[in-house]
């Protein structure tokens, strides 16, 4: 069995809406059937007892071993705890050859799962040895790893119920919510308006100290300390128990309280100097420890926290029981389960030994044997939920310091008796104000109710009823994709909103493109979504960024499919006919909002048929206003946009909205069939954003077909008075659309200008030159700058192959490089003469035509 390929579709996809990895698995023949291992399904399942079926019950054909590395991939995931549950295996065209999906929610542990399964599968086959505890222990330990925390977690889990979009900026923390200028973003409980001097404040105990108390809020005598001897010092002058921590510590690390004796002050002092340069002692507050969660100007939780502990039995020693404890499921190591594991280290002992204890000493049954006074859950400390419990003046004053801190979210440390009454009351006090405070004791307290404080942090970064999404067309298609994409983003411009959009061409931001190249992929959509600077988005959407790791959101308001073609790289990643094309090009159908609108060209019958599993509104459109698709929609009282006459129509029951052709310039009045649908794809598709009509009129009039506007999209030129077209052609239908529009144009002699793609399909190649041999009088073929796997002159010898069938061409011209073929035809045009040249590298292609033009005024 061997893996050709292994890929991460990080969106929706071909397969599912999950993120899945996707594997070419080849299998021996051998291997095509597990039943002819022996003992093959036995030997699996001694290795892997919970992998569960292997086939659906019912079923009886052959399973090969391709299906059992999916069921195995899935299964080690699940039994590692990741929530997955999709799975698939599909035979390719190629005998043995088979396409592996299966679900993943952290790619790491996706592609270590598949690896393990791999070894699984082999140690079957050959009755090997198979580990699968270290197997388990090993995914457990890396998901945890690359998995959001709990904090985190917990916000993201929020906008999700909200129906926000978000994204992982990073490997840790860094998430954002929203798409373009609608976004915001997160680090654990900070957000992007968590401020950086208030969260320096916060870090200086002293300053906080100070602040606070000039705001009228309660809190401990104190000082910093420069060493042992002052601390000393310090702890005299206050007389009575202390608190030792460090200056600009957190989440309780180096913190020691209650302290009565030098000997015990003086390791408390190593341990916060072991933290920080500087150390503050400061009064001890007798009473618990509580923790209140600020969100904005609200009190959103409260925890008592007690600190870490263990109950004597008068048979294990302090180590044991301490062992005992933190063999709780729920313990770990990190923040990513809900409590932290106790540890005895030197502030441990010093606790230990103040009770008269050592670590190996065995308490009397029912003692209680505290091992650090601080109380945070990151030093194994637990929580009580006391929301409801806390007076309004306490909450109040914890708001308050929030306030004169500065900060958004929160975590303010309160010591006092209990939350029932003022701090006042009670001689209680706040201790400290943290920044970024953790979330577990709320989330997952280990007493008391959990609270979502994350849905609390999401409704304090946007209003109600807000999503974070701006509007986002998808268009996908054979033909027409990147006009139309331009078409509908400069209509969306002239509705005033800042527009992202990626094509063929290049990604664009308010017009002004930003990387060039072919930007029909993910990862260019992602980027504009990232830019603040985007109110509306708009994605040409090819086939191959789907197939390679599948959409770059996970829904969209409008998608577009303009057509379904040959001629669209067939032949390539197991797509071979058109049915196979449609398939994928339906994705963003699939993924339309529920109050979203595909938008579908009706007189094309596989494009038309994916309006049965759009989960939105469909609008169909269509030159032939009596199409039966057309006509059946439009009866229905349904959306629909047609040609009627010298006119666009767009009706939705008896309401329509007439655009004259003669004003939509691309069209050339009317005589352009490709360009009216282009046109009649971007009204549809602004018509479902509720743009203003008179604004779609606008925004068509202005739209001119131009080597700026639209490169390489029929731009036409002026070359002595002959007629020059520059057109990024390159498949066989989009050719065909082309030719009814050259005969359209009145021409004494025409010549075409063409290359071919190396990667489409022989018969595909030859096809190009057999239609356009028909249409011209001169044809010069050109090599590509690319031959994308061909051969030298490979390319070239099939489009010659294509014109012997032709009849009209009278001249056949073979010339090296595409701007000297360019200069060829050129140099033959004469007054009246129309050329056609099939561009390849589009910006070099058309500066070097509109060099000659300039040249030749």
């Amino acid at each position: 069995m061997e893996v050709s390929r292994i890929r991460a579709l990080r969106g929706p996809n071909l397969w599912s809406r999950h993120t899945a990895i996707e594997a070419i698995v080849s299998c021996s023949e051998a291997e095509c059937s597990i039943a002819q291992v022996r003992d093959f399904e036995a030997r699996l399942r001694a290795r892997f007892p919970e992998i569960g079926l292997l086939q659906v019950p019912g079923h009886t054909e052959a399973i090969a071993m391709a299906h059992v590395l999916e069921v195995a991939a899935l299964g080690l995931q699940a039994q590692a705890g990741c929530p997955v549950s999709f799975s698939r295996t599909t035979a390719t065209q190629e005998a043995g050859v088979y396409q592996v999906v299966f679900e993943y929610v952290e790619e790491a542990v996706g592609r270590l799962a598949f690896k393990f399964a791999q070894t699984l599968c082999r140690a079957a086959a050959e009755d090997l040895p198979f580990d699968l505890a270290v197997a388990l222990a090993e995914l457990r330990e890396l998901d945890e790893d690359v998995r959001m925390g709990p904090s985190t977690a917990s916000i993201v889990e929020a906008a999700v119920q909200r129906g926000f979009p978000y994204r992982r900026l990073t490997g840790g923390s860094l998430v954002q919510f929203g798409w373009g200028s609608k976004q915001r973003r997160i680090q654990a409980a900070e957000t992007d308006r968590s401020s950086a001097i208030a969260e320096a404040i916060a870090q200086d105990k002293e300053l906080t100290k100070r602040l606070l108390d000039a705001a009228g809020v309660p809190v401990p005598q104190g000082r910093p300390v420069r060493d042992a001897d002052d601390a000393w010092l310090a702890m005299c002058e206050i007389d009575a128990p202390v608190v030792v921590k460090p200056l600009d510590g957190n989440q309780g690390k180096g913190v020691t309280v209650n302290i009565v004796s030098r000997d015990h002050l003086n390791i408390a002092y190593a341990a916060a100097a072991a933290i920080s340069a500087e150390v503050l002692v400061e009064r001890f507050i007798p009473g618990s420890d509580f923790r209140m969660l600020v969100v904005g100007n609200q009190l959103v939780a409260a925890a008592r926290r007690e600190p870490p502990m263990v109950i004597g039995d008068g048979v294990h020693s302090v180590r044991e029981l301490v062992e005992q404890v933190n063999s709780d499921p729920r313990r770990g190591d990190g923040h990513a389960t809900s409590l932290t594991k106790m540890r005895i280290d030197t502030i441990a002992l010093a606790r230990l030994k103040v009770q008269g204890y050592t670590a190996d000493a065995i308490p009397d049954k029912g003692k209680c044997v505290v091992l650090r006074n601080n109380a945070n859950l990151s030093t194994g400390g637990s929580a009580t939920d006391v929301t409801e419990d806390v007076h309004p003046a306490l909450a109040a004053s914890a708001v308050a310091a929030a306030k004169m801190i500065g900060l958004d979210i929160c975590g303010v440390d309160v010591v006092c008796d209990s939350v029932l009454r003022p701090m006042e009351e009670q001689g209680g006090g706040i201790v400290e104000v943290n920044a970024a405070p953790g979330l577990r004791m709320h989330l997952q307290p280990s007493y008391g109710k959990g609270r979502n404080v994350g849905e609390a942090i999401v409704a304090s970064m946007f209003a109600a009823g807000e999503n974070g999404r701006i509007p986002l067309v998808a268009v996908a298609g054979t033909n027409g994709k990147t006009t139309t994409v331009r078409l509908i983003a400069h209509i969306l411009g002239c509705q005033g909103l800042r527009v992202g959009m990626t094509n063929s061409d290049g990604v664009y931001i308010q017009g002004r493109r930003i990387d060039s190249g072919d930007c029909s992929g993910p990862k260019s959509a992602r980027n504009v979504l990232m830019h603040p600077d985007v109110d509306a988005a708009v994605f040409e959407t090819a086939r191959g960024g789907v197939l390679r790791e599948g959409l770059a959101f996970d829904r969209c308001n409008v998608a577009v499919v303009t057509n379904i073609g040959m001629g669209d790289h067939l032949g390539l990643n197991y797509i071979r006919t058109v049915e196979d094309l449609s398939v994928v090009k339906r994705v963003v159908v699939q993924n339309v909002a529920t109050d979203g609108v595909a938008v579908l060209n009706a007189a094309d019958a596989m494009t038309a048929g994916m309006a049965a599993v759009c989960p939105g509104s469909v609008t169909f459109f269509a030159q032939d206003r009596y199409h039966p698709v057309m006509a059946a929609h439009r009866a229905q009282g349904r959306r629909v946009v047609y040609v009627d006459g010298a006119h666009i129509v767009a009706c939705e029951n008896k309401t329509e909205q007439r655009i004259a052709l003669s004003r939509i310039p691309i069209t050339r009045n009317g005589t352009i069939g490709f360009q009216i649908e282009n046109a009649m794809a971007a009204i549809a598709a602004v018509w479902a954003l509720n743009v203003d009509w008179n604004t779609i009129r606008t925004g068509l009039a202005g739209f001119v077909n131009d080597a700026q506007t639209a490169p390489g999209r029929f731009n036409v030129f002026d070359y002595r008075g002959a007629s020059v077209i520059a057109d990024y052609c390159h498949k066989t239908d989009a050719i065909l659309a082309l030719i009814p529009a050259i005969e359209s144009m009145a021409a004494k002699r025409r010549l075409v200008v063409i290359s071919g793609a190396g990667d489409r399909r022989d018969e595909d190649i030859r096809q190009q030159t057999e239609m356009l041999g028909d249409v011209f009088d001169e044809v010069i073929l050109y090599q590509d700058q690319c031959q994308r796997g061909r051969e030298e002159g490979e390319v070239l010898a099939l489009l010659r192959q294509g014109l012997v069938q032709a009849g009209r061409a009278k001249r056949i011209d073979e010339i090296t490089g595409e701007f000297l073929a360019i200069d060829t035809a050129l140099s033959r045009l004469k007054a009246g003469d129309l050329c056609l040249i099939l561009i390849d590298q589009v910006d070099e292609a058309l500066a070097h035509i509109a060099k000659r033009i300039a040249e030749a005024q």
